[in-house]
């Protein structure tokens, strides 16, 4: 019987059996043999277990290679049988079969891996790729090197990781028991890279603006709040990099744009975070149409990196072939309701609003009430990717209005799945009609409203120096991930999601 069947305690769950006699196992390795299993700094490997696949898959049945191998990973299942033994060797990229045989190792080093190597311990091997039998491409094992102990038991002993709560929490088993998921995350890291790529090429530069900072702004959103002891101020957390990056355009950058945190103190669902990761990027002497032709290209770009221009998210098709559909929020909405917001008196955009159920600010005007009926009754309906532009100045504090309806703002968002996926905006450049912005949404916030935008005295001043014509967006990277990896949950594509501590 194996030191992990023994009889456990009636208070011991089965992984705190495991791990007591893990310990016990641990202290008698050191004390019996002398070794210490942490005491390897470094392993020399020279394949990783993809490249020996890769390198030797041509091996017929019985065939062996004499190419010395090299490799290192985690061992995920032990099968030992009398003088010979075999285990499943997985490192970050692959798995592969190891083959232990007395006559090949000697007696005492067969001896030391059936006694102490257990599944989970990481191994050093050297050895040679050899095909089985039975057609399974393996490594003869000539030498080994326990580098490192597991004192807890692998998922898959207890048929694998599938609770979503000990997943997120333990993402380090999980990224173990489900290689799936690493896979994800190697595209999460593709398609920044994909990002960063697109964007350099068009001559944008990688900065970095303040993440804590004396006031929450850039956008219309609840920010978390914090101290700053040595100089005795509240401080929040950033909720967009948005007027920074605008005083860099200011002080004659061209084009820059920035990919990192922003954090806001609201709700939690599949595809909202706390702390979630944003691109924003800022051109100078372009406006937000040149931001839907750079839009496309990022996410065209990526989902060609990943193979294709047509995806599945959750069995829905979509796809991402330019060019993108273009529509105006006003005729969204009067497609959908038959109501034409452009061409009603506000009265009359009141009394439809209570006949269909919309919850319509008091004394509010048509504009107000557009955007509640966009997203009440057509948001949810565009799966497809679409550019929706005409926003109501009324929530769109930062762009510059248009020419020739000046209730509504050159400013865009594109959905895709019904989600937002990118925001952006002909930016308003003129610093007297932003100081009456701030003030209007100064004025609803002393009303109540939480979410409105401070009031930023420094940035309206960087505005009266004068800030060029400016396009700038906002990609939400997350939800670009889940779409092209066709992940559920937003903590399905960040490492570690927030989570209610236990």
């Amino acid at each position: 019987m194996s030191d992990e069947m023994n009889t456990r305690t009636t208070t011991e769950t089965p992984e705190e059996e495991i791990f007591r006699q893990r310990k016990d196992k641990l202290e008698r390795l050191r004390r019996e043999e002398g070794f210490d299993p942490y005491a390897n700094d470094r392993w020399d490997w020279n394949h990783s277990l993809a490249e020996v696949r890769a390198l030797f898959d041509d091996l017929a049945p019985e065939e062996s290679s004499d190419s010395p191998l090299s490799v290192a990973g985690r061992v995920m299942t032990l099968r030992r049988h009398g003088k010979a033994a075999f285990a499943d060797l997985m490192d970050e990229r692959g798995m592969m079969q190891l083959y232990f045989q007395q006559n090949e190792l000697g007696e005492e080093r067969y001896s030391f891996f059936k006694k102490w190597v257990d599944s989970g311990d990481i191994l050093g091997v050297k050895g040679v790729a050899f095909r089985t039998q039975r057609g399974e491409l393996s490594i003869k094992v000539k030498e080994f090197e326990l580098l490192s102990k597991s004192l807890r038991p692998m998922p898959e002993k207890w048929h694998g990781l599938k609770d979503t709560e000990i997943r997120y929490r333990k993402r380090y088993v999980d990224l173990i028991a489900n290689p799936e998921v690493r896979d994800v995350f190697r595209k999460r890291a593709l398609v920044i890279g994909i990002f960063r790529e697109v964007l350099e090429k068009n001559g944008s530069l990688d900065v970095q603006t303040p993440i804590l900072s004396n006031l929450a702004g850039g956008a219309n959103a609840r920010p978390f709040v914090t101290h700053h002891n040595t100089l005795g101020i509240g401080m929040y957390l950033r909720i967009a990099t948005e007027l920074h990056l605008k005083r860099l355009i200011v002080g004659m950058f061209g084009r820059v744009y920035e990919i990192g945190p922003n954090f806001r103190n609201e709700g939690m669902d599949p595809r909202h975070n706390p702390e979630y990761t944003a691109m924003e990027v800022y051109w100078a002497y372009g406006s937000y149409s040149d931001m839907m032709d750079l839009a496309e290209e990022i996410l065209v770009a990526c989902a060609d990196a990943l193979g294709s221009r047509k995806i599945n998210y959750q069995g829905t098709e979509i796809d991402l072939t330019p060019p993108f559909k273009r529509a105006a929020m006003a005729e969204l909405v009067h497609e959908e309701t038959g109501v034409d917001f452009i061409n009603i008196s506000d009265a009359d955009a009141a009394r439809i609003a209570r006949e269909r159920g919309v919850d319509a600010p008091r004394g509010g005007t048509r504009y107000d009430i557009l955007p509640l009926f966009f997203e009440r009754f057509v948001e949810e309906k565009l799966i497809q990717p679409t550019f929706v532009f005409g926003h109501p100045t009324v929530i769109s504090p930062l762009a510059k209005r248009n020419r020739e309806n000046p209730n509504v703002t050159e400013r865009f968002e594109l959905f895709i799945n019904g989600w937002e996926i990118a925001n952006a905006f002909s930016e308003l450049n003129d610093p007297i009609d932003q100081r009456v912005r701030f003030e209007d949404q100064a004025r609803r916030r002393n009303e109540g409203d939480e979410e409105s935008h401070p009031f930023d005295e420094d940035f309206v001043n960087a505005l009266e120096y004068g800030m060029p014509p400016t396009g700038g967006m906002g990609i939400g990277v997350d939800r670009t991930v889940m779409l092209l990896t066709d992940s559920r949950s937003i903590r399905d594509v960040i490492l570690f999601p927030t989570m209610k501590p236990l």
